[in-house]
């Protein structure tokens, strides 16, 4: 009989407190998890974002991430699974505060449906990471 070994590299998430921790799948489908409440999204859903996220994640080749990279790895995936779901999420993360931060995602939303394919897409998530880049820099 053979034997055969795989080798996965060491992920790990550095927190906004300084702690490192282990990479987990299971974090993310918990984090997803209560914004998808109430929505269409099945567990087969969220176990499959966030292997997608893990593999994003891990595309990178850096072995440390800081959550931040995480949270900014979920939006996309998360956005094409569902878009209320997306946007719960998104508006917790991001800290918005306003009407006009939830007025301005839906509208970039409203612009990737209307076609371009990806180009719009990658318009949303860019505008996203942008707030949340804004965000840190003023708090």
């Amino acid at each position: 009989m053979r034997f055969s070994t795989t080798e996965t590299s060491s992920l790990t998430v550095l927190k906004r407190s300084g702690v490192t921790e282990n990479f987990s799948r299971a974090k993310i489908v918990n984090g997803v998890r209560k914004a998808c409440q109430g929505r269409p999204v099945t567990e087969a859903d969220l176990a499959l974002l966030a292997q997608t996220v893990e593999e994003a994640v891990r595309a990178t080749g850096i072995a440390q991430l800081d959550a931040n990279e995480v949270g900014l790895a979920i939006l996309e995936p998360l956005r094409k699974l569902d878009e209320v779901a997306f946007m719960r999420f998104a508006s917790v993360y991001q800290g918005w505060e306003s009407l006009e931060d939830f007025e301005s995602a839906i509208r970039l939303l409203r612009i990737s449906h209307q076609g371009n394919g990806g180009q719009h897409d990658q318009t949303l998530t860019s505008n996203v990471e942008s707030k949340q880049t804004l965000g840190q820099v003023a708090g």
